[in-house]
């Protein structure tokens, strides 16, 4: 442990049934923190809830839609019913592995508007169904995740994570009179089986040299930017894109 403000308090990963989303909820719980590990693969979210609580960790699984109002006010309301409460969001849950990559002028309409509701608006909803335990509990922390691909210009699925950081402000703003700071991290490229699935190799090697830390982004080195952002040692910081990629991308 070394994160300030974490033990003890309580935290919801969406899309944490594997991948980045695992790693942070491990890495949450080895920080001494309870989560809920909200995953719509209810064989995947059961599998990593008791692995954590086998290994003597506080995890409970709930299945969640995170584009559904009704499943998203479940997951909070589960959350709250068994640990009292909600103190950390982190906002994981995205359609990427197996993605159509079609153009935007192509995609069939029906998948482009269910790929949104996922990828940009199922922040919104988690975060609506969050904040109210937050505030009342003194405040919280949220943590969206971007990608690197909001600056690319990467279609629909660089769209939705654009759209990801401009609700990270708004949010930002709106939340802060709450002691609610919302921040996301913007992952480069990094080891997981959704970008193995999705990205051919030889594509993903040449992605790879051009990066300036030549190598594939770890769930690890996402999971510590995470804790970084959720405690008390980033209690000043909110509203702000933090880009985890080797240098991929260099803004001014």
């Amino acid at each position: 442990m070394g994160h300030p403000g974490i033990a003890g308090k309580v935290a919801i990963v969406t899309g944490s049934g594997g991948g980045i989303g695992e790693a942070y909820a491990r890495a949450l719980v080895a920080e001494g923190a309870k989560v809920v590990i909200a995953e719509i693969d209810e064989q995947k979210g059961r599998a990593v809830a008791d692995s954590i609580s086998g290994d003597g960790g506080d995890a409970l699984f709930v299945r969640t839609d995170v584009s559904s109002e009704e499943s998203t006010q479940a997951m909070a309301a589960a959350a709250i019913e068994r640990f009292g409460g909600i103190d950390f969001l982190v906002n994981n849950a995205a359609l990427f592995g197996g993605m159509k990559t079609e153009s935007m002028l192509q995609v069939d309409w029906d998948y482009y508007k269910k790929f949104m509701d996922i990828n940009m608006d199922g922040a919104l909803l988690c975060a609506r169904a969050c904040y109210g335990s937050m505030s009342q509990r003194g405040g919280g922390s949220i943590v969206n995740q971007s990608s690197t691909a909001a600056w690319m210009g990467v279609g629909y699925y660089g769209l939705a994570k654009y759209g990801i950081n401009g609700l990270t402000h708004c949010l930002a703003r709106e939340l802060g009179r709450m002691n609610i700071r919302v921040n996301a991290i913007a992952p480069g490229p990094t080891d997981t089986e959704a970008l193995a699935a999705q990205t051919p190799k030889a594509f993903m090697d040449q992605m790879v040299a051009q990066i300036p830390i030549s190598r594939l982004g770890r769930p690890k080195d996402m999971a510590d930017a995470c804790l970084w952002l959720l405690s008390d040692a980033s209690a000043w910081v909110s509203g702000q894109l933090l880009a985890v990629d080797g240098g991929q991308i260099i803004r001014g």
